[in-house]
């Protein structure tokens, strides 16, 4: 177990580190380009100051993570109601703290995590512990050493072992948690679920007193903590199951594929309404919906709907009455559409005194006039600034800056646009400009997201956009088809097109920054990690002419590897998902050759940067010492890096950091 230390007062920490910081006079003196590209690194890659703030249910405390004036990150209280300095609530020497909750107002439970230990060790689990506020009666409740197998189970009170993992926290007063103990195959991957119950305060726990369908791996749960909703899934099908208030049955209320599901159950309240997404608007636009258990689906008429953009985001449910209060709606820019007049006038009173911004509120006893507000205001050139908004008396108090030392009037400027492709498809995407403008085309990068069924933009501050702007590039970021987020159409037009059409959106992209003077077309760098890595090969091998360079971390490099049995992918997976979305290893051998990199290495001539993770299991090492191998052959030698303890992703700090340097410096080589 990660050692304890005492708890101690942080008078330093409120009264200074939480406080807005302005711009050292050394930077102010020189220009706004010139103060930008002199940021460090490490002031885009490091842990944020805050990394996330939560009210307790009352509103009484305030729990803040943070790495301020330490290695570790800790968890952090404050008491608004008697005011005086924050209060150490945990804090590590060998560890750092992941999620936290609020279980009532005297218990918090946390995860923990390493982030000097590489990514690639699963030794480690993020386990489980209790806390008071004030840092006392810290108690293990799930065990962080991953053994074999599933683990023997553990004796009354004492910490269950890694295999369980946090659920959801009910509402009210109560001690209990939810719990999971995922099962899994000889291969260690997920096969099902099983639910629990825990009090945090004695380590007592209770198993679900019903049978559950077979092949359970997701789970609804009501304000109180009661299981109503399982999604069970076997060859490729996915099963909805139902369970009402006060039953102990399950009844199935659809079956459906995989890949297309006729909807999703996002949340049950207290009142018993079960919400959804589901299509209803023009090319598979996802809108929230009720779903109607006599007619068996969802209603016609949608509660949050944004033309153009699924509406996915969370759920917003007042803590008192546990009825659903609104939904947050990530368009062009983020929205919240409440439910409820209270939260509309709240929205409306944070929105006029911070304009211009994202302010996304959560409160306590929201519809009391003793409400207490929590503000994390932000936007596409600041990471934000944490508020806590009492209506009563309009009194505003600052706890700080997400990232105290990026000063928001340096950064870069995101926009969202919609273009044709070529074949005529709607395409989204962002265009990060540095500041300040130039009315000269600028070197570019086209950095392509991961995933790839993922949405890749969003307008807020992002560490590598801005960080790329910041040295004076415009990025260029298309959410080309297959991405998700953006309706049914758009997603399902990707499938099978990896180097295909999904390639021809990113050059399209490129082409339309050329076209409006924004990019420089002879000084351009296609970059971009995981499926991004194998989007910028395959950009230099399939469009050779657009880029000058390309920089791949974590990219794979041969698509029909993704179909071995022992990677991090599961059969059905493999069988069901893979398949579809891009081939058959074996009927389509043929087409999977033509898009691998790794067999396209003679046509690549531009300067290549390959970095891996030694311990990726998702993307292992052999796909880059192949294709760097290939590339050599064809008389390329491409610069290498490797991170020894690293997995799908770099988590070590001072990996972040050396990787950012060593890509400025590869990009500055071959394009200024």
């Amino acid at each position: 177990m990660p050692t304890e230390l005492a708890a101690r007062p942080f008078g330093r920490l409120a009264a200074a580190a939480f406080c807005a910081l302005g711009v050292a006079s050394a930077a102010m003196a020189q220009t706004p380009e010139d103060a930008a590209r002199s940021i460090p690194a490490a002031s885009f890659f490091r842990d944020p100051d805050i990394g996330e703030a939560k009210l307790s249910p009352s509103g009484r405390w305030l729990a803040v993570k943070t790495g301020i004036d330490d290695k570790r990150i800790r968890l952090v209280t404050f008491d608004l109601q008697k005011g005086g300095p924050s209060q150490q609530a945990a804090r590590f020497d060998n560890a750092d703290i992941g999620a936290f909750h609020w279980v009532n107002d005297g218990r918090l439970v946390f995860t923990l995590t390493d982030l000097e230990r590489g990514s690639g060790d699963l030794r480690v689990a993020p386990g489980l512990f209790s806390v008071k506020p004030d840092g006392s009666a810290l108690r293990q409740l799930v065990e962080m050493t991953r053994k074999p197998g599933n683990g023997a189970a553990a004796a009354e009170g004492e910490p269950l072992n890694a295999t369980h993992v946090l659920l959801t926290v009910p509402t009210g007063e109560g001690d209990e948690v939810i719990i999971g103990e995922r099962r899994f195959d000889r291969q260690g991957r997920l096969q099902s679920i099983r639910v629990k119950r825990m009090d945090v305060v004695s380590g007592r726990v209770s198993a679900s007193a019903f049978d559950e369908p077979p092949n359970a791996v997701g789970w609804l749960f009501d304000p109180r903590g009661e299981p109503r909703v399982i999604v069970s899934t076997t060859e490729g099908m996915t099963r909805i199951h139902w369970r009402a208030p006060g039953r102990t049955e399950w009844v199935e209320l659809a079956r459906m594929g995989s890949l297309s599901p006729s909807f999703i159950p996002r949340l049950v309240d207290s009142a018993g309404d079960l919400y959804v997404t589901a299509g209803g608007g023009p090319k598979g636009i996802s809108v929230l919906k009720r779903f109607d258990f006599k007619a068996g689906r969802p209603f016609t008429q949608a509660l949050a709907s944004a033309p153009g953009f699924d509406v996915t985001g969370e759920i917003v449910v007042d803590a008192d009455s546990g009825l659903a209060a609104g939904v947050r709606v990530d368009a062009d820019k983020e929205s919240t559409i409440w439910f409820r007049p209270r939260m509309k006038a709240l929205q409306h009173a944070v929105d006029a005194k911070l304009p211009g911004r994202i302010n996304r509120i959560t409160c306590s006893r929201c519809e009391s006039s003793e409400a207490v507000v929590l503000v994390y205001s932000f936007a596409d050139r600041d990471p934000g600034k944490y508020w806590v908004y009492r209506p009563q008396g309009e009194r505003w108090t600052v706890v700080g800056q997400a990232r105290k030392d990026i000063d928001p009037g340096q950064m870069a400027e995101v926009a969202f646009h919609r273009i044709r492709a070529r074949d005529g498809l709607d395409l989204p995407l962002w265009i990060t400009t540095p500041h300040p403008p130039s009315a000269s085309p600028r070197p570019a990068v086209v950095l392509v997201h991961g995933g790839p069924w993922m949405r890749g933009g969003h307008w807020q501050w992002s560490q590598n956009a801005q960080f790329l702007a910041s040295r004076g590039y415009l990025v260029i970021e298309a959410e080309f088809r297959g991405s998700a987020g953006f309706g049914g159409e758009h997603f399902r037009a990707g499938w099978k097109q990896w180097g295909l059409a999904m390639q021809d959106d990113v050059a399209d992209a490129l082409q339309w920054a050329v076209d409006q003077g924004w990019a420089d077309p002879k000084r351009v760098c296609i970059a971009g990690a995981s499926y991004g890595g194998y989007a910028a090969l395959m950009g230099l091998a399939r469009h050779p002419e657009a880029y000058r360079c390309g920089a791949a971390w974590m990219a794979i490099t041969d698509p029909r590897m993704l179909f071995d049995v022992d990677r991090d992918v599961g059969d059905a997976t493999r069988r069901f998902g893979l398949r579809a979305l891009v081939g058959d290893a074996v009927d389509d051998a043929a087409a999977m050759a033509e898009i691998a990199p790794v067999e396209l290495a003679t046509r690549i001539k531009s300067p290549v940067l390959l970095a891996y993770g030694t311990l990726d299991r998702r993307v292992p090492l052999e796909h880059g010492t192949r294709v760097r191998a290939a590339l050599r052959a064809a008389g390329v030698e491409p610069e290498w890096i490797t991170y020894e303890s690293e997995g799908h992703g770099w988590q070590i700090l001072d990996n972040r950091i050396d990787f950012a340097l060593r890509l400025e410096s590869f990009l500055a080589r071959n394009l200024k």
